[in-house]
C-alpha cells in the first residue's frame, strides 16, 4: 500500500505578492495530475497568504503561515494572531525554526505556546526541530527528545495527533549548506518517532525532512521509510523544482512540467 507523503515549502523572507502569484501560476500547470498519496502546502511570508489563498483555494494544496503569537490579541505591534490566520484560511503554521530561535531569540517555553495557539484555533502546528552542529547521534538523539519534549509540554493529549515534526539540523540549512545524509536522517527520524509514539496515543505524528532539499536528493530521502515528507526551503523559490521534488520518485507526467516552462527544456 503506498503511503502518504507530505511535501511543503517555506519560502521565508522572499517574494512579494506579485512574484508570489507568479510562482502559483507556474506551480500548478506543473503538478496537475498529482497522485493522491502526495500532498502540497505553502507558507509564504505573512503579505503573501491572501495571494494563497486566491490561487489555491479549491485546490488540494494547503496554505499556512511561518510564525505566530502565542496570545490571541493584544497590544503587539507587528505581530499576528492565529485567530487572524485562521480567518486566512491556514491549516498549518510553522513554529521554532533554527532561524527564529537564533535571530530572535526563542526558547522552548515560547514554542510551547505558540503551538497551544495555533491548536486552539484548530490549525496543525509544524515545530521545527534539528541540532545546531554535527555530533555523535546519542547526543543528538537526546538533545531532540528534550526539545520535543519542552516545545510540546503545553499540546493537550486530544490534540496531540494534530501535531506536525520538521527535523531541520541547523548545519544543513541556508545558503552553501548540504542536506544529511540519507543514513543520518533515518536515524534522527527513527528517534524522533519513537519519542512522538510514546507521547501520543491518537495516531501518527508526520515526521519530515528539512534541511536543503533538491530534486536529486527528494527521491532517496522520501524511500527512507521514517520519512514521511520533505519541508523544502530556497530550492522551492523555483515553482518548477519545487514541482520536480513533488514529483519525486513517482511516475510523472512529462508533459505537466513541459506545458509548465513552456515547452523549453
Amino acid at each position: 500500500m503506498t503511503r502518504l507523503r507530505l511535501v511543503g515549502t517555506s519560502w521565508k523572507m522572499h517574494l512579494t505578492s506579485s512574484e508570489a502569484a507568479a510562482w502559483f501560476a507556474a506551480l500548478l500547470p506543473a503538478v496537475a495530475g498529482l497522485p493522491g498519496e502526495r500532498e502540497l502546502f505553502v507558507l509564504p511570508p505573512f503579505t503573501s497568504i491572501w495571494v494563497a489563498r486566491e490561487w489555491l483555494a479549491g485546490s488540494r494544496i494547503a496554505w499556512g503561515a511561518q510564525d505566530v503569537h502565542p496570545d490571541d490579541a493584544g497590544a503587539h505591534t507587528g505581530d499576528v494572531a492565529a485567530p487572524m490566520l485562521a480567518d486566512l484560511g491556514c491549516r498549518i503554521v510553522e513554529i521554532g525554526h533554527p532561524e527564529r530561535r537564533r535571530d530572535h531569540g526563542e526558547d522552548p517555553a515560547l514554542i510551547a505556546r505558540k503551538a497551544a495557539a495555533v491548536l486552539r484555533w484548530g490549525m496543525r502546528p509544524l515545530l521545527c526541530v534539528g541540532e545546531v552542529g554535527r555530533g555523535e547521534f546519542a547526543a543528538v538523539a537526546a538533545l531532540l527528545a528534550d526539545d520535543l519534549s519542552r516545545c510540546l509540554a503545553a499540546v493537550p493529549a486530544p490534540d496531540r495527533a494534530r501535531v506536525m515534526v520538521a527535523y531541520e539540523p541547523a548545519w544543513a540549512i541556508g545558503a552553501g549548506a548540504q542536506a544529511a545524509s540519507a543514513e543520518h536522517v533515518a536515524r534522527a527520524h527513527s528517534a524522533l518517532h519513537e519519542w512522538l509514539e510514546a507521547w501520543s496515543a491518537n495516531g501518527s505524528i508526520p515526521v519530515l525532512y528539512g534541511g536543503s532539499v533538491n530534486a536529486t536528493e527528494a527521491p532517496a530521502l522520501l524511500a527512507e521509510p521514517a520519512v514521511d515528507g520533505l519541508f523544502v526551503g530556497r530550492h522551492a523559490l523555483d515553482p518548477l523544482e519545487f514541482a520536480r521534488i513533488a514529483w519525486a520518485g513517482l511516475p510523472r507526467p512529462l508533459e505537466a512540467l513541459e506545458t509548465a516552462r513552456g515547452g523549453s527544456s
